[in-house]
């Protein structure tokens, strides 16, 4: 029973972590033109919120053994959605800047934290899944935003609404507090019995154990990818495409649906093929949903390859987490699992601005070039990594 309440509610904080991560970029253009900011304003903003969020990250090791993953992700849940609350009454650009720390590293420890612990106590299909309900909530975030847009013409009630939710789960996770302890110490009780195994890279450093800088890289450019896609997608189909501000924003959630989709159904997937397969797999669907934004299709094509590109990243990041053991061992995966969410964030804090540079100093149609760019790299990276899924 105990174990149950757990896994809910940890479904439940993977769901509010993925509501704000999709809001910036469907609410960008609404904010740009209330405050007239130029385009690539937002990859400041972005920036900001992504290196908090690995700050967050590398003090997560000391913050969880501290305070433990429940109070952890209580913490969280709290400090994002008051930073959210805040954001929703911002008067000017530099306020955003400045909600922007804590919104990004109350996002940091909870989600190594979470994804350790899930890996540590269940089983292998229920990391599909609480991706999938992450996809959930970064569904949910900007049909709420698309709504207050065409309700309101304004970005800050959905922010509000969306604050609101992160506190009402905050309070809920306090409760359940003591639910958190009994369960970690049935767990300890568990492990206990377990026999320890051999693991030759057991004494080795992270970066010297062969194979682990083609995992950094493709957490790397697939985070830097995904993540460009939520931003800037909506600031293509309206500047390029010329599709209104309130369709581009229920666009990018349909993307955001397709990962989350997509995360579900490869929970039943993945009992039939190896990750190997699920990654390269996701490759080849994201590849052609991105060929399809190179053609000038009716309406109907261009929101389907959205879709489809959403479909093909979502097995990438989950099935790269699950074979981390069998790559590189069990003894040092929390480890590595600890280096990947690093460069996840790195690649989510540096490309989507270098983008917004690049888009401001060329034009806003180079976007399909860097997704197949992209792609083209992150397939490179994961078959130097097939035969350490052999072995």
């Amino acid at each position: 029973m105990i174990t149950t309440v757990i896994l809910i509610l940890i479904y439940f904080a993977f769901i509010s972590l993925g509501l704000p991560d999709s809001l910036l970029g469907v609410s960008w253009p609404a904010m740009q033109t209330e405050w007239g900011l130029p385009l690539d304003a937002a990859g400041l903003v972005a920036f900001i919120l992504t290196v908090n969020t690995i700050a967050s990250s590398l003090l997560s090791g000391r913050i969880i053994k501290k305070l433990g993953t429940g109070k952890v992700t209580f913490l969280s849940c709290l400090m994002t959605g008051a930073a959210l609350f805040g954001i929703s009454f911002s008067p000017s650009y530099l306020w955003l800047l400045f909600l922007a720390v804590p919104l990004g590293f109350g996002a940091g420890s909870v989600d190594v934290a979470l994804n350790n612990y899930v890996a540590l106590h269940f089983k292998a299909f229920h990391m599909n899944w609480l991706h999938s309900f992450w996809g959930l909530g970064a569904t949910v975030g900007p049909l709420i935003m698309a709504q207050s847009l065409m309700q309101t013409s304004s970005w800050r009630p959905g922010y509000r609404i969306i604050a609101v939710i992160q506190l009402g789960l905050a309070v809920l996770l306090f409760v359940s507090l003591p639910i958190w302890i009994k369960h970690g110490r049935l767990m300890q009780k568990r492990n206990a019995h377990e026999p320890e195994t051999a693991d030759k890279n057991g004494e080795k450093h992270v970066l010297k154990i062969k194979g682990v800088p083609y995992a950094l890289a493709t957490f790397l450019l697939y985070c830097g990818a995904e993540l460009s896609v939520g931003l800037w997608g909506s600031s293509y189909l309206v500047h390029v495409r010329n599709i209104p501000v309130e369709t581009a924003a229920l666009w990018i959630a349909l993307y955001y649906g397709g990962i989350t989709a997509g995360r579900f159904l490869s929970g039943f997937i993945s009992l039939k093929l190896t990750n190997t397969q699920m990654i390269r797999g996701g490759i080849i669907a994201a590849c052609a949903g991105v060929a399809l934004l190179f053609w000038s299709l009716p309406d109907i094509v261009l929101m389907a390859a959205l879709i489809l590109i959403g479909i093909g990243f979502s097995p990438i990041f989950p099935a790269m987490i699950h074979e981390t053991p069998r790559r590189f061992g069990k003894k040092k995966s929390q480890e590595v699992i600890g280096y990947q969410m690093g460069f996840a964030y790195i690649g989510s804090a540096l490309i989507p601005p270098l983008f917004g540079m690049a888009a401001k100093s060329t034009t806003m149609g180079i976007f399909p070039f860097f997704l197949a760019g992209s792609m083209v790299m992150i397939y490179f990276v994961t078959q130097k990594l097939v035969p350490f899924s052999k072995r």
